[in-house]
């Protein structure tokens, strides 16, 4: 039974004392030091955090307007020279077609000389040809007569 007095004394104590909460001096003291922490912490901790984040922010947003820059300066450079590349291939067969057509001009120009030059081979042979058979046709006339007269004479002789 002692210990059930005792039990019901304290509990009567801690009920006289105050519930879960005491609004006593501790209540402000509480909240200064939460005032207090927190602006310590945002002094210490939070603000420069902030600022770095801040920072490293800046530089991506930084980051990504030059690489944007830079992309759209790389495709109009890619543009330019593709189109520079198509222009010189145009150009490149422009030049590659009057070469052929300026070849296949000489070609035919030397096939017609070629054959201008055997058909001046051709008249010039028929015509050493004619000459070697008048010639050949006057020596043998000449032969012939020769022949006659020594056939006639032979014969006359007799």
């Amino acid at each position: 039974m002692y210990i059930t007095m005792l039990l019901v004394s304290e509990l009567n104590e801690v009920t006289s004392k105050g519930g879960l909460f005491d609004f006593n001096a501790t209540l402000p003291l509480m909240a200064l030091q939460f005032l207090a922490l927190t602006v310590i912490l945002n002094l210490l901790y939070y603000k420069p955090i902030s600022n770095v984040l801040d920072d490293r922010e800046e530089y991506i947003r930084n980051s990504l307007t030059s690489a944007s820059a830079s992309l759209l300066k790389a495709d109009e450079l890619t543009k330019t020279y593709e189109f520079e590349l198509a222009e010189s291939r145009k150009s490149a067969q422009k030049i590659i077609k009057t070469a052929q057509e300026e070849a296949q001009f000489v070609v035919s120009e030397k096939i017609k000389e070629a054959q201008r030059d055997a058909e001046k081979l051709l008249l010039d042979a028929y015509e050493e040809l004619n000459v070697q058979k008048e010639q050949a046709l006057k020596s043998l006339e000449i032969q012939v007569d020769i022949l006659s007269d020594q056939i006639q004479q032979k014969l006359l002789d007799n």
